[in-house]
């Protein structure tokens, strides 16, 4: 599974609206600035984070973005299948139950749920507030 690069900034502009929370409303422009991301590419993610009520979005002079709740109860699994879709490793999974005529016979197909269950349960373990929280150990990490 790859994360994509929408997904990414998706968590890391979540991450900077959260450090930046004052209560006012936090410019695309600057989130853009900080985190070097290019603001057309934010124009099509935080439309999406919006939508789905985890921001509140002003256009216009004095408008921005802030958070919709307190950073600890987003969950990065939540933002991600947001912008990425589901965390479903193989087409079969797609149908709950599953309707692969092979699948009472098949023995791949624990494992792949073993790891789609995985997968989601990592990510929810994680929210914006962990990762405002991170502590840096000057290694090369980047989300």
């Amino acid at each position: 599974m790859m994360i994509s690069t929408k997904g990414r900034y998706a968590l890391r502009a979540m991450v900077d609206i959260a450090q930046q929370n004052t209560g006012e409303f936090i410019t695309l422009k600057d989130i853009a600035r900080r985190q070097e991301i290019s603001e057309k590419y934010l124009e099509s993610i935080l439309p999406i984070l919006t939508k789905a009520g985890l921001l509140y979005g002003v256009r216009g002079k004095g408008g921005g973005y802030k958070l919709t709740r307190p950073p600890e109860s987003y969950t990065v699994g939540s933002i991600l299948s947001l912008v990425e879709g589901s965390f479903i490793p193989v087409s079969c999974l797609e149908n709950s139950p599953v309707i692969c005529h092979r699948a009472p016979d098949c023995c791949t197909l624990p494992m792949w749920q073993h790891l789609k269950d995985t997968v989601e349960t990592f990510f929810e373990g994680y929210t914006v507030a962990d990762l405002c929280n991170q502590k840096r150990d000057n290694s090369d990490f980047v989300i």
